[in-house]
């Protein structure tokens, strides 16, 4: 009987955790899990393209090999885990054994205290579905597009809503609009753009009330305005999705704990990729943290299914340099490294330099993609990995704590010659970069088995 590999998340990280698995030579079923009826898609275009209705929801669809040969459960969650078991339950009651698993579940949007979910004129964005939704409220109605949040997604989503020639409020608790990540000049000119193309701007506020009325909702705000909005989407953030594995006896605090060569923390033959893994990049001091970034998916899927099917005493440490774009008004900002980290700024060749303990962390530019491939070498060879470090380094906490138990990991079997790829350095900045979005031809292989809500497969 052959081995099975059970990938829980159906997004980016996963589909590009499976091909991995296949490139590499295992030879055995791959079952992919997906909360979602969709297969694979785009999520940086769902604030862009697909809200401004340039795009159909077939134009978001991924490409992905051929010769992936998967099981696709789409429309089916897992809903608890037990590792020790080596089992996942999906609705039905169905349970699911595995050899191996790679999760990458991704993250939810976050809830917002006292906003009025129940309405439904008032959204999140993180789903195909929920763009849709959005794009159809705005189209359906007239007045004032509300947008809650001041990070990537609430500035694309109010760029998006004002190239409709619709009205939009932006509002936002920090003072500037992502100050905290690209530096504090380049917010602020993200700042003038929005303001110069019409975007309501209430900043270091928050939102006292919320008043649903037939017309719209009212939005009450701790300055003393208040906005009427027809629609409104809440832009504040996301939270790891780890419901599932609640009772599995995983630590799942702020996401999927593993250790540096992303296999989960307390548990066999499991690894965890993309959004939802918290793990000690090596490269910067160690500490645990999450990386919400597009390309984090991409390198974290591949580098999880080589270390799994290596097994965690043959597993290399996953230590990338992230990179990160954002466009809007046809402006492009670009970073890479950790600029949150950063304690000071420095200029670096015109870009926005993040300096910590007299290192170099992150680099950021508007309208320098050349300077980012050329300055980003620098970010590997200002933060060398130290390979004496144990692959697992007990996070922040008092030195009283006893760090978590690393068992050992029986190996998958692999059919030889395989070896496992340096996950640490990217062979091309410029080619690792997430795809620019413009409207494209998806040559998206057909998979080979589709099943919806765990019923009948079909062809």
């Amino acid at each position: 009987m052959s081995e099975r590999i059970v990938v829980v998340g159906g997004g980016l990280g996963g589909v590009r955790s499976a091909e991995r698995l296949r490139e590499m030579g295992f030879d055995g079923q791959i079952t992919i899990l997906s909360a979602e009826r969709h297969l694979p898609y785009h999520r940086p275009c769902l604030s862009k393209q697909i809200i401004t209705g340039e795009w159909t929801p077939d134009d978001s669809l991924l490409s992905f090999s051929g010769d992936l040969d998967a099981e696709w459960r789409l429309n089916s969650p897992a809903l608890h885990l037990d590792p020790k078991k080596q089992s996942v339950w999906v609705p039905g009651g169905e349970e699911i054994k595995y050899d191996g698993m790679i999760i990458a579940t991704g993250v939810d949007a976050r809830a917002m205290g006292g906003a009025p979910r129940h309405d439904p004129r008032v959204h999140v964005l993180r789903t195909l579905d929920d763009a849709v939704a959005i794009r159809k409220n705005i189209r359906q109605s007239q007045g004032l597009v509300a947008v809650i949040g001041g990070g990537f997604i609430g500035c694309e989503l109010a760029c998006s809503v004002r190239h409709m020639g619709r009205d939009v409020a932006l509002i936002v608790r920090s003072p500037a609009l992502l100050g905290g990540v690209v530096g504090d000049e380049i917010g602020k000119k993200i700042t003038e753009a929005h303001v110069h193309h019409g975007v309501r701007l209430a900043t270091g506020v928050g939102i006292k009330h919320w008043v649903r009325q037939p017309g719209g909702i009212g939005i009450h705000l701790s300055d003393g305005q208040v906005f009427f909005a027809s629609c409104v989407v809440l832009a504040v953030g996301a939270s790891p999705a780890v419901d599932w594995l609640r009772g599995s006896g995983l630590d799942i605090e702020d996401g999927v704990l593993c250790d540096a060569t992303n296999h989960v923390v307390g548990a066999e033959n499991i690894v965890a990729c993309g959004d939802v893994a918290r793990w000690p990049n090596m490269r910067f001091n160690g500490v645990v943290r999450r990386v919400e970034h597009w390309l984090n998916a991409v390198e974290g899927g591949r580098a999880a299914a080589e270390n799994l099917l290596v097994g965690r005493n043959h597993a290399k440490t996953y230590t990338p340099v992230p990179r990160f774009w954002t466009e809007q008004y046809g402006m492009r900002v670009q970073g890479a490294g950790l600029p949150v980290l950063g304690t000071d700024t420095t200029d670096v060749n015109g870009l926005t330099g993040f300096i910590a303990n007299g290192k170099l962390v992150g680099i950021v530019g508007l309208e320098e993609p050349g300077k980012i491939i050329t300055e980003t070498p620098e970010l590997f060879r200002q933060n060398q990995v130290d390979t004496n470090t144990p692959v697992w380094t007990q996070p922040e906490e008092p030195a009283a704590a006893a760090a978590p138990e690393v068992l050992p990991t029986a190996l998958i079997p692999v059919p030889e010659p395989v070896a496992a790829l340096a996950s640490s350095v990217p062979p091309s900045v410029s080619s690792s970069m997430s795809p620019p979005l413009q409207r494209r031809r998806h040559s998206r292989s057909r998979p080979e088995m589709v099943r919806t809500g765990g019923g009948r497969a079909r062809p």
